[in-house]
């Protein structure tokens, strides 16, 4: 009895034992499952986070390579306004000076009506008997010898740092000292030193274009210089602007142009007393120029000492003449003799 007592104890001790290890058991398995739902649920939401990154990545590269197209698309716009802008402004420095150019690109110089005093020194220029002669051509004829003739004289101007201020037709207007800081000695000789070489340059022009085109006569060049101060800047109104310079020194510069012999290069004596010491000139008898009240010393300049123009002169109290015996051609002689018979005929009577 006591044996089956011990037994039953034992029976119900070990299954008391077996519950509570079951017990343990089913609570480990519950917390098993809990982590693995943790878990489970940890995993899925870094899997969706690396997808979302991944995702985002790919985005991203999307739009850098957008925004890398479109940057690359912009520099060739850029690029191509560049070279647009480049074109235009080379073009519009054919037609300014160039340090107008460059100081109003620069900033420099500001584009409105306004200007100043300066003492420069003026160069006229034009062709004797252009517009009899180009009557005769065809319009190409003279709009190529025209260009041809001022691409040359303009090369020339550039080279001695002339401004060009100006075509007129076969005219040429330049100007020295304004673009540089040199004294105006220096600025009228070179002036000067600009215009023999454009006299010098023509003869060879009178050899390209008696042939080419046919011309009968030579086409000459006369010039006037004169040195003295005027008003050079922007002239016009807000709308259109010019810039040029302007001035009685100006104008008379024009005047001696006009009274040059074809050929032949006046100074006045502002611009002779600048460079009198390095260029050889001969004074001619005061001349009387349009719009100017007094009589204008001027003077000619001789291309080089080994062709010093001779003038014979004669003046009396009721006669004068003045006779340039290099540059006198025949058909002046000729004419020249038949009025000295005409008035040894007259005299005679």
């Amino acid at each position: 009895m006591l044996v089956e007592l011990k037994k039953l104890r034992f029976k119900s001790k070990l299954q008391d034992s077996l519950a509570t290890e079951l017990e343990r058991e089913k609570l480990a398995v519950i917390e098993a499952k809990s982590l693995i739902q943790r878990k489970s649920n940890e995993l899925e939401s870094t899997v969706k986070k690396l997808k979302f990154e991944s995702q985002l990545r790919r985005n991203l590269s999307s739009e850098l390579e957008r925004q890398e197209a479109a940057a690359v698309k912009a520099q060739e716009i850029a690029l191509q306004k560049k070279s647009e802008i480049e074109d235009i402004s080379s073009r519009l420095s054919r037609y300014l000076p160039s340090r107008l150019y460059d100081s109003i690109f620069s900033g420099e110089q500001q584009v409105e009506v306004s200007s100043k005093r300066k003492k420069l020194t003026f160069f006229f220029s034009d062709l004797v008997g252009f517009t009899r002669i180009s009557d005769s051509l065809e319009s190409e004829e003279v709009t190529d010898m025209l260009n041809y003739y001022l691409t040359e004289m303009a090369s020339i101007a550039l080279e001695f740092g002339g401004t060009i201020d100006k075509f007129v037709g076969d005219a040429i207007v330049i100007y020295f000292g304004d673009e540089s800081e040199s004294e105006v000695q220096e600025n009228a000789f070179k002036c000067v030193s600009m215009a023999v070489a454009m006299q010098e340059r023509m003869k060879g022009l009178e050899r390209i274009w008696a042939p080419k085109y046919g011309l009968k006569d030579p086409l000459q060049m006369r010039v006037g210089i004169n040195t003295g101060y005027c008003t050079v800047g922007n002239f016009g109104s807000k709308d259109r602007l010019d810039y040029t310079v302007i001035g009685g020194q100006v104008n008379l510069a024009a005047r001696l142009e006009s009274a040059a012999r074809p050929g032949s290069i006046l100074v006045s004596f502002d611009t002779f007393s600048q460079i009198s010491g390095d260029i050889e000139c001969i004074e001619l008898e005061p001349a009387t120029l349009k719009g100017i009240k007094e009589e204008v010393r001027v003077f000619e300049v001789c291309s080089n000492k080994k062709n010093t123009l001779r003038v014979l002169r004669i003046a009396t109290e009721n006669a004068e003449c003045r006779i340039n015996v290099d540059q006198l051609s025949g058909q002046e002689f000729e004419e020249l003799m038949e009025f000295v018979e005409n008035v040894r005929r007259s005299i005679k009577k």
